[in-house]
């Protein structure tokens, strides 16, 4: 397991959907990967699970048994993970080289005081599979692992000033309890633009930029906030996530390409991936551009494309499938060569990417 995601965040966040088309586009371009379910909970995965902690307890067995709720029955879970560590290190060993992505249940108890998540991945180091930390590389010979952390949050949060201030004091939480390199990712950013303006660009968010804008914002969405009791809460947490400079986020759109491929660069960053002997093995166009780092999405392309221009590059991109799909349909004299060599690529905005073949499947 050289190269590892562990996929966190609260429930509805996204996480088993971003594990299924992250699989899919690791796989598109060359990277042998494998998912890991450690969610007890979750009994109906949309990607193929290559370990899942069911196998080893379910949780309605300890609801059963321990006549606990679901939450208490999560944590119980992990706990029963922490004390069968050998049962997980016996399926990561079977993995070999795979890069494998995490996917963590959803209470943020786990991610933020419970110890046995982070237990468990400190127990996994010891394997071997280390961490390198961005201010104090390790020189040992046997690292052989890199994890990042992605705190996966739902965008909607960015409509209302007090789930967007609790948000940033989530994340904070969450570096600092799982104490590993670690990216903050707004998911579902394809949906933002249905919920209304917002009263700043996406920069501002993305960035954590001066809190002390949004205070004003933050006292017209509640009334009964508007006295000097409320006013020193909210500026003491307003310094507080401003005094760390920890937080920022990036943005996802799971089903757009640019975007899945602007993440994973964050990531393999963040996580020090050089890409191994498995890739270049064929020269496909995402393969190239993630070898060769092709310039990705900047906050303003995704302003620009989510926001402010959303229904223009919808239609574009509709039209552009319609297109591809009568191309294939109807007979075609071109020359074969050229033919292969264009036929993952499609327009969007007047620059052409290759298709990754994502199908994101969502679960009711």
């Amino acid at each position: 397991m050289p190269f590892a995601q562990l996929i966190v965040g609260p429930p509805g966040s996204g996480k088993s959907t971003y594990c299924d088309g992250m699989h899919q586009f690791l796989s598109t371009i060359g990277r042998k990967c494998s998912v890991v379910n450690l969610d007890p909970a979750n009994e109906k995965t949309s990607y193929p699970c290559a370990l899942d902690i069911r196998d080893l307890v379910t949780l309605e067995e300890i609801m059963a048994e321990e006549e606990l709720g679901p939450n208490g029955g999560v944590l119980y879970a992990l706990e029963e993970l922490e004390h069968n560590q050998e049962w997980l290190q016996a399926g990561l060993k079977e993995l070999g080289e795979d890069y494998v992505l995490f996917d963590c249940p959803g209470q943020v108890e786990l991610f933020t005081h419970h110890s046995s998540l982070r237990n468990v991945f400190f127990r996994i180091q010891k394997l071997g599979y280390r961490v390198r930390f961005s201010h104090s590389p390790l020189r040992c010979a046997d690292v052989q692992a890199q994890l990042v952390a992605l705190h996966l949050t739902d965008s909607y949060n960015l409509t209302l000033p007090s789930l967007y201030i609790s948000t940033l004091l989530l994340s904070l939480r969450a570096m600092l309890q799982m104490d590993l390199p670690h990216l903050n990712v707004l998911t579902k950013i394809d949906k933002l633009a249905s919920y209304g303006p917002l009263p700043f660009n996406l920069n501002y968010y993305t960035e954590v930029q001066d809190l002390s804008y949004l205070l004003p914002h933050l006292a017209k969405e509640n009334p009964g906030m508007r006295n000097s009791k409320f006013e020193g809460l909210n500026n003491a947490v307003v310094d507080l996530v401003e005094d760390f400079g920890l937080v920022g986020f990036e943005t996802l759109a799971v089903e757009d390409k640019r975007s899945m491929m602007t993440l994973l660069q964050a990531i393999d960053k963040a996580g020090g991936y050089a890409f191994g002997g498995a890739e270049g093995a064929n020269d496909t166009v995402w393969q190239v551009a993630m070898r060769e780092g092709m310039k990705g999405m900047t906050i303003d392309d995704v302003q620009e494309r989510w926001i402010n221009r959303k229904e223009e590059f919808d239609e574009l991109e509709q039209r552009g499938l319609e297109e591809k799909a009568e191309s294939q349909e109807a007979p075609s004299f071109a020359d074969d060569a050229g033919d292969e060599n264009d036929s993952n690529i499609e327009e969007i905005g007047g620059r052409y990417v290759p298709d990754s073949g994502i199908k994101v499947i969502r679960r009711d």
